[in-house]
């Protein structure tokens, strides 16, 4: 029973410096900050960027493709 006392007793006093405890609230802030700004650019990236981007590589792994054969085909 009394270990049972201290140790919600620990628990409270742990929860109660974390509370109180204010170091790190300038990081988190400033993490947030720059959160809310990248989320948005990164959903219209994906939104409108993404289809130029598929197929700016699609088209390089093509070439890329066809230049592999050409050597081992002996074309090229």
């Amino acid at each position: 029973m009394r270990n049972e006392r201290q140790n919600v007793r620990g628990w409270r006093d742990l929860l109660r410096a974390i509370h109180h405890d204010q170091r790190g609230a300038v990081s988190i802030e400033t993490v947030l900050i720059v959160a809310a700004i990248a989320l948005p650019v990164l959903i219209f990236i994906l939104k409108f960027g993404w289809p130029k981007i598929r197929d700016f590589f699609n088209r390089g792994m093509n070439d890329l493709d066809g230049s592999a054969k050409g050597v081992t085909n002996g074309t090229t």
